[in-house]
């Protein structure tokens, strides 16, 4: 077994499954997708460590948050293998890679450009497609989505991300809209949005989701 794949397996049984992940086809995607693939050549011994990894190359910080988390978050979810997914900030393509072996299409967005051509090099399956786009936005052209999996937190309500819900869906991801954050699903039941929060979870605020700076004289 080589070295990634032993740390693989370590995060996995260390990290994921020790934070109440069960679901067997979260674990087994965890297992098979090879994390290092979607971090920077001189960062790849960081890999499966449990943070939120910095896979920035430009000036905005991207991340790749914390294994425990996306394990959480993908299990929040409840995945079905027929689900039209959006991973919103996918940043190089890790969550995407994830989802896309639990759903049917996925659609994955990320703000920078850049990074955003390296997660379509990255993920390269059939079954995703990667556009640059604000993390606010979405991508309405192929909604509606079952699911939306937010790849970081929001301080704010992501209105246009919930106009994208198709009606029993739900999306997921952390909110820092107080304190403290908490992971939270949204689901979108009779032209209503119920939120509910999981658990304490703290994440990067996705750029576009940030709270608007308060006015100072």
């Amino acid at each position: 077994m080589s070295g990634f794949s032993t740390a693989r397996l370590k995060m996995v049984d260390g990290q994921v499954r020790t934070n109440d992940v069960t679901d067997r086809r979260v674990l087994d995607a965890m297992l098979t997708v090879p994390r290092e693939a979607f971090v920077p050549a001189d960062r790849q011994a960081l890999a499966y460590l449990d943070l939120d990894l910095d896979v920035s190359e430009g000036a905005a910080k991207r991340f790749l948050i914390k294994p425990q988390l996306t394990g959480k978050l993908l299990q929040a979810a409840e995945i079905g293998e027929g689900d039209n997914v959006l991973v919103v900030g996918c940043a190089t393509g890790y969550l995407a890679a994830l989802t896309a072996k639990l759903a049917r299409q996925v659609t994955a967005t990320e703000c920078d450009s850049a990074l955003a051509a390296k997660a379509k090099a990255a993920l390269n399956l059939a079954n995703v497609t990667c556009k640059a786009a604000g993390c606010a936005e979405g991508d309405p052209s192929a909604a509606p989505y079952d699911v939306i999996i937010l790849n970081g937190a929001t301080e704010v309500v992501p209105e246009a991300l919930l106009g994208q819900l198709k009606e029993g869906g739900r999306l997921v991801g952390v909110s820092a809209e107080s304190r403290p954050p908490r992971a939270i699903i949204v689901t979108h039941t009779h032209g209503e949005f119920g939120h509910r929060a999981l658990f304490d979870a703290a994440a990067p605020v996705l750029p576009g989701l940030e709270r608007a700076a308060a006015f100072v004289f």
